[in-house]
């Protein structure tokens, strides 16, 4: 198990980044972790004592005014990620929690300070309005998700408490990506009770449709579906005994259907509260279908943890 984690959380004083602080408690972090609450002022400014900066200061009054309004609008990021950071610490007691503020694109500033923090994971809302004007977590995260270099958890759905044990749904397709997700669910701190279907779904593709554009997916036959499938179980099997070990009440799902919205219904149908899935593990057909992982995250009820090494 791992003791220790290191969080960015972007943080823009919205209800849904209101629930994302609530998600933290659900999703198996050890207790010594030390988080960095990050609010980003969509706003421009130059960097102190450039050329820019001191022309701006001898500039006209509106673009004087301009600027104290995006200082201001930065300020008020800080005192907002100082909230946040100051309720996440009485909640969790057991982390080091700090807070930033920076002005940028909001996705960007994310991104920028992660490079600089080297977090574990980047926590972000999703679909939430700012607070600071124009910041909306719902494309924000998707940007974040595609673009970060780090493992990304967006939060959606917990605006009050919930105290029954997490549900959990993992994509596998036994692929590297999958054992490194599987190997990271493993190694947390869930609470007793906590609950993961291990899910695999064999994607029967019309070979009729495909054959003239894929070559590869022509030869493929029904027999290779069930080889396939057979191969899908005993991962998914193994990893369930993986998870079952580290205490987790885990079982094995598999089916045939379209992965992307197999595991979507898998955990409407469950009521998941988080669907965790590799970043870049990609079967035959998933690389020509396209990003599994993109998918989930810009389209599921519930948290999605993307899985990066």
């Amino acid at each position: 198990m791992k003791d220790k984690m290191k969080l960015l959380i972007a943080y823009d004083g919205s209800q849904c980044a209101g629930a994302a602080l609530n998600d933290l408690k659900r999703a198996g972090l050890p207790r010594e972790t030390e988080a960095l609450v990050v609010a980003v002022a969509d706003v421009w400014l130059p960097p102190p004592g450039s050329e820019v900066a001191a022309a701006v200061e001898m500039a006209s009054p509106p673009v004087r005014l301009s600027r104290a309004h995006a200082i201001e609008t930065e300020e008020q990021a800080l005192a907002l990620a100082q909230q946040a950071a100051a309720r996440l610490q009485e909640r969790l007691p057991g982390w080091r929690v700090s807070a930033a503020a920076c002005h940028d694109a909001p996705w960007w500033g994310i991104l920028k300070q992660a490079e600089k923090f080297k977090p574990d994971l980047i926590v972000v809302g999703s679909h939430g309005r700012s607070a600071l004007g124009r910041m909306v977590l719902g494309s924000v995260s998707q940007r974040v998700a595609t673009e970060a270099n780090f493992s990304v958890r967006i939060a959606r759905g917990l605006f009050a408490e919930d105290v029954a044990p997490p549900r959990l749904v993992v994509g596998v397709d036994g692929s590297e990506h999958s054992n490194l997700t599987v190997s990271r669910i493993a190694g947390r701190a869930w609470p007793p009770g906590t609950a993961v279907h291990v899910a695999a779904f064999v994607d029967v593709v019309s070979t009729a449709m495909l054959s003239s554009e894929y070559p590869p997916v022509s030869g493929l036959m029904p027999e290779d579906y069930e080889k396939e499938e057979a191969k899908l179980k005993e991962f998914a099997t193994a990893a369930a005994g993986k998870l079952q070990a580290a205490g987790l009440l885990a079982a094995p799902i598999v089916r045939r259907g379209d992965p992307r919205r197999e595991i979507l219904h898998e955990a409407e149908r469950w009521g998941a509260d988080c669907v965790f899935v590799g970043a870049h593990g990609h079967t035959r057909l998933q690389k020509i279908l396209g990003s599994v992982s993109q998918w989930v995250a810009s389209r599921a009820h519930c948290s999605v943890e993307l899985v990066r090494t």
